[in-house]
Protein backbone atom coordinates (compact mmCIF):
# COMPACT_ATOMS: atom_id res chain seq x y z
CA UNK A 1 0.00 0.00 0.00
CA UNK A 2 2.98 2.29 0.61
CA UNK A 3 3.84 2.71 -3.11
CA UNK A 4 0.20 3.61 -3.85
CA UNK A 5 0.14 6.26 -1.12
CA UNK A 6 3.54 7.68 -2.15
CA UNK A 7 2.43 7.72 -5.79
CA UNK A 8 -0.79 9.55 -4.94
CA UNK A 9 1.09 12.09 -2.84
CA UNK A 10 3.62 12.72 -5.61
CA UNK A 11 1.22 12.70 -8.58
CA UNK A 12 -1.60 14.67 -6.98
CA UNK A 13 0.87 16.86 -5.11
CA UNK A 14 2.46 17.98 -8.37
CA UNK A 15 -0.98 18.51 -9.86
CA UNK A 16 -2.03 20.55 -6.81
CA UNK A 17 0.71 23.18 -7.01
CA UNK A 18 -1.53 25.51 -8.98
CA UNK A 19 -4.34 24.96 -6.48
CA UNK A 20 -2.36 25.80 -3.34
CA UNK A 21 0.64 27.81 -4.54
CA UNK A 22 -0.08 29.44 -7.89
CA UNK A 23 2.18 32.43 -7.25
CA UNK A 24 5.05 30.12 -6.19
CA UNK A 25 4.52 28.13 -9.39
CA UNK A 26 4.68 31.31 -11.47
CA UNK A 27 7.88 32.36 -9.66
CA UNK A 28 9.48 28.98 -10.37
CA UNK A 29 8.55 29.15 -14.05
CA UNK A 30 10.06 32.64 -14.22
CA UNK A 31 13.20 31.44 -12.41
CA UNK A 32 13.95 28.19 -14.30
CA UNK A 33 11.93 28.66 -17.49
CA UNK A 34 8.74 27.08 -18.73
CA UNK A 35 10.39 24.13 -20.49
CA UNK A 36 12.42 23.12 -17.42
CA UNK A 37 9.35 23.48 -15.23
CA UNK A 38 7.37 21.25 -17.59
CA UNK A 39 10.22 18.73 -17.59
CA UNK A 40 10.38 18.52 -13.79
CA UNK A 41 6.57 18.46 -13.60
CA UNK A 42 6.35 15.69 -16.19
CA UNK A 43 9.08 13.59 -14.57
CA UNK A 44 7.53 13.87 -11.11
CA UNK A 45 4.09 13.06 -12.58
CA UNK A 46 5.45 10.00 -14.40
CA UNK A 47 7.18 8.69 -11.28
CA UNK A 48 4.02 9.28 -9.24
CA UNK A 49 1.86 7.54 -11.84
CA UNK A 50 4.26 4.60 -11.95
CA UNK A 51 4.07 4.26 -8.17
CA UNK A 52 0.27 4.45 -8.31
CA UNK A 53 0.07 1.69 -10.91
CA UNK A 54 2.55 -0.51 -9.05
CA UNK A 55 1.01 0.12 -5.63
CA UNK A 56 -2.58 -0.35 -6.79
CA UNK A 57 -1.68 -3.54 -8.66
CA UNK A 58 0.03 -4.94 -5.57
CA UNK A 59 -2.88 -3.93 -3.31
CA UNK A 60 -5.34 -5.72 -5.62
CA UNK A 61 -3.51 -8.99 -4.97
CA UNK A 62 -4.56 -8.94 -1.30
CA UNK A 63 -7.60 -6.65 -1.15
CA UNK A 64 -8.83 -5.26 2.16
CA UNK A 65 -12.60 -5.09 1.60
CA UNK A 66 -14.27 -2.11 3.26
CA UNK A 67 -17.76 -2.55 1.81
CA UNK A 68 -19.41 -4.99 -0.60
CA UNK A 69 -19.94 -3.77 -4.15
CA UNK A 70 -23.28 -4.93 -5.51
CA UNK A 71 -23.41 -5.84 -9.20
CA UNK A 72 -25.68 -2.88 -10.02
CA UNK A 73 -22.90 -0.45 -9.07
CA UNK A 74 -20.97 -1.61 -12.16
CA UNK A 75 -23.81 -0.40 -14.34
CA UNK A 76 -24.01 2.94 -12.53
CA UNK A 77 -20.24 3.29 -12.96
CA UNK A 78 -20.54 2.53 -16.66
CA UNK A 79 -23.21 5.20 -17.04
CA UNK A 80 -21.13 7.79 -15.14
CA UNK A 81 -18.00 7.08 -17.16
CA UNK A 82 -19.77 7.77 -20.45
CA UNK A 83 -20.04 11.52 -19.77
CA UNK A 84 -16.51 11.37 -18.29
CA UNK A 85 -15.22 10.22 -21.68
CA UNK A 86 -17.23 12.92 -23.45
CA UNK A 87 -15.78 15.55 -21.11
CA UNK A 88 -12.27 14.23 -21.76
CA UNK A 89 -12.76 14.68 -25.50
CA UNK A 90 -14.23 18.16 -24.92
CA UNK A 91 -11.00 19.13 -23.16
CA UNK A 92 -9.00 18.43 -26.32
CA UNK A 93 -11.46 19.41 -29.05
CA UNK A 94 -11.86 23.17 -28.65
CA UNK A 95 -14.87 25.18 -29.69
CA UNK A 96 -17.66 23.10 -28.18
CA UNK A 97 -20.46 24.49 -26.05
CA UNK A 98 -19.57 21.73 -23.57
CA UNK A 99 -16.07 23.12 -23.01
CA UNK A 100 -17.37 26.69 -22.87
CA UNK A 101 -20.00 25.77 -20.29
CA UNK A 102 -17.90 23.45 -18.12
CA UNK A 103 -14.66 25.40 -18.44
CA UNK A 104 -12.43 22.54 -17.31
CA UNK A 105 -13.98 19.41 -18.79
CA UNK A 106 -11.00 17.14 -18.07
CA UNK A 107 -11.21 17.85 -14.34
CA UNK A 108 -15.00 17.42 -14.41
CA UNK A 109 -14.47 14.10 -16.19
CA UNK A 110 -11.99 12.99 -13.51
CA UNK A 111 -14.64 13.76 -10.88
CA UNK A 112 -17.17 11.51 -12.63
CA UNK A 113 -14.58 8.77 -13.25
CA UNK A 114 -13.47 8.76 -9.61
CA UNK A 115 -17.03 8.82 -8.25
CA UNK A 116 -18.04 5.99 -10.58
CA UNK A 117 -15.15 3.83 -9.44
CA UNK A 118 -15.74 4.61 -5.76
CA UNK A 119 -19.30 3.35 -6.15
CA UNK A 120 -18.27 0.16 -7.94
CA UNK A 121 -15.25 -0.82 -5.84
CA UNK A 122 -15.11 -1.30 -2.09
CA UNK A 123 -11.52 -2.08 -1.14
CA UNK A 124 -9.12 0.08 0.83
CA UNK A 125 -6.92 0.58 -2.24
CA UNK A 126 -9.97 1.70 -4.26
CA UNK A 127 -11.04 4.12 -1.54
CA UNK A 128 -7.54 5.60 -1.42
CA UNK A 129 -7.07 5.82 -5.18
CA UNK A 130 -10.47 7.01 -6.30
CA UNK A 131 -11.20 9.00 -3.15
CA UNK A 132 -7.93 10.92 -3.53
CA UNK A 133 -8.63 11.66 -7.20
CA UNK A 134 -12.19 12.74 -6.40
CA UNK A 135 -11.05 15.09 -3.63
CA UNK A 136 -8.31 16.53 -5.83
CA UNK A 137 -10.67 17.02 -8.80
CA UNK A 138 -13.29 18.79 -6.67
CA UNK A 139 -10.67 21.18 -5.25
CA UNK A 140 -9.03 21.78 -8.62
CA UNK A 141 -12.33 22.44 -10.36
CA UNK A 142 -13.41 25.00 -7.74
CA UNK A 143 -10.07 26.83 -7.82
CA UNK A 144 -9.81 26.76 -11.62
CA UNK A 145 -13.33 28.11 -12.10
CA UNK A 146 -12.64 30.87 -9.55
CA UNK A 147 -9.41 31.73 -11.37
CA UNK A 148 -11.33 31.91 -14.67
CA UNK A 149 -13.97 34.23 -13.17
CA UNK A 150 -11.33 36.55 -11.72
CA UNK A 151 -9.46 36.68 -15.04
CA UNK A 152 -12.70 37.07 -17.02
CA UNK A 153 -11.68 34.03 -19.08
CA UNK A 154 -14.18 32.56 -21.50
CA UNK A 155 -13.89 29.81 -24.08
CA UNK A 156 -14.58 30.39 -27.75
CA UNK A 157 -17.50 28.45 -29.20
CA UNK A 158 -17.39 27.25 -32.78
CA UNK A 159 -20.63 25.50 -33.65
CA UNK A 160 -23.01 22.75 -32.60
CA UNK A 161 -21.33 20.32 -34.98
CA UNK A 162 -18.28 20.55 -32.69
CA UNK A 163 -20.45 19.35 -29.80
CA UNK A 164 -21.77 16.53 -31.95
CA UNK A 165 -18.19 15.53 -32.72
CA UNK A 166 -17.26 15.65 -29.03
CA UNK A 167 -20.21 13.44 -28.09
CA UNK A 168 -19.61 11.00 -30.98
CA UNK A 169 -15.88 10.60 -30.34
CA UNK A 170 -16.39 10.38 -26.57
CA UNK A 171 -19.12 7.76 -26.95
CA UNK A 172 -17.02 5.72 -29.39
CA UNK A 173 -13.98 5.86 -27.09
CA UNK A 174 -16.14 4.87 -24.10
CA UNK A 175 -17.66 1.95 -26.03
CA UNK A 176 -14.29 0.60 -27.13
CA UNK A 177 -12.80 0.99 -23.66
CA UNK A 178 -15.83 -0.43 -21.82
CA UNK A 179 -16.18 -3.46 -24.08
CA UNK A 180 -12.51 -4.32 -24.62
CA UNK A 181 -9.95 -1.86 -23.25
CA UNK A 182 -10.86 -2.00 -19.56
CA UNK A 183 -10.56 -5.80 -19.41
CA UNK A 184 -7.31 -5.75 -21.39
CA UNK A 185 -5.68 -2.92 -19.44
CA UNK A 186 -7.19 -3.30 -15.95
CA UNK A 187 -8.22 -6.94 -15.96
CA UNK A 188 -11.86 -6.24 -15.14
CA UNK A 189 -14.69 -6.45 -17.67
CA UNK A 190 -17.25 -3.77 -16.69
CA UNK A 191 -20.11 -5.70 -18.24
CA UNK A 192 -19.01 -9.05 -16.83
CA UNK A 193 -17.98 -10.69 -20.08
Amino acid sequence: MTPLILGLLLFLGVHSVRIVADSWRAAQIARIGEMRWKGVYSLASAVGLGLIVWGYGAARMEPAVLWPSPLWTRHVAALLTLPAFILLVAAYLPGSHIKARVGHPMVAGVKLWALAHLLANGTLADALLFGAFLAWAIADFIVARRRDRIAGRTHRVCCWTRDASVVAVGTLAWTVFALWGHAWLIGVAPFGR
